[in-house]
């Protein structure tokens, strides 16, 4: 039930495409966008993006992805949130 914190690309989308995530950001006023991993159903807010775009916003950003691996319980969590990198 631990988080972990990664930068690299190859985990996070592995993460995520593992739970059915697609990378998407928030468009915003500017460049790039609000980074998410978006499960399920398209939301309305969220816009799809290659992963090469997605992570062209990440490290432009200096990001860094914290995320869950298991819930409490052991089952698979969706548990995500970008932060500042240290």
């Amino acid at each position: 039930m631990s988080n972990s914190t990664t930068t690299d690309h190859a985990r996070i989308r592995e993460w995520a495409q593992a739970r059915g995530g697609r990378p998407s950001v928030i468009r915003t006023e500017g460049k790039g966008g609000i980074l998410r991993i978006d499960f399920g159903e398209q939301e309305d807010d969220f816009e799809e993006v290659s992963w090469d775009e997605f992570f062209g916003i990440f490290d432009e950003s200096n990001l860094a992805f914290l995320y869950q691996d298991e819930t409490k319980d052991g089952k698979i969590s969706r548990f995500n949130k970008f932060v500042e990198r240290d």
